[in-house]
């Protein structure tokens, strides 16, 4: 999505239409921004009363789990059981693969060792 125009350049073009009496599309030619454009804001000043920019918030999902400590504890508490069983657990309704998801945000492995075991032959076929 493009960036939207900065707030000071709004307030030149909408000062020079409003106090300096410009024409819209005099105002366009002299500032290289569409017509349409300086209608859209003059609306808004109608409308809200200012003429700022929409906030600029790409579309996404919404998270099912906000709450991160209560997760964690969750995690803890239900981490011998499997992914589908914690989704069935857990509050509201939520699937497998967003457990799996949250699991692996939070650093949660089902991994019981820490360090990994050695191999127990060597590279030339011989056992250590």
């Amino acid at each position: 999505m493009p960036k939207p125009y900065s707030y000071d350049l709004r307030q030149k073009v909408i000062q020079a239409i409003k106090l300096d009496g410009l024409k819209i599309y005099e105002a366009s030619i002299l500032f290289s921004i569409s017509c349409n454009t300086i209608g859209l804001w003059l609306k808004r000043q109608r409308e809200t009363g200012d003429f700022l920019a929409l906030p600029n918030e790409p579309p996404g999902n919404g998270h099912k789990i906000t709450d991160w400590d209560k997760f964690r504890e969750f995690a803890k508490t239900n981490g011998e059981k499997t992914q589908v069983e914690m989704a069935l657990l857990w509050d509201g309704e939520i699937s497998s693969r967003t457990i799996s998801r949250a699991l692996k945000k939070i650093g949660f492995t089902r991994k019981k060792r820490l360090m990994a075991t050695a191999n127990g032959m060597k590279r030339s076929g011989r056992l250590l």
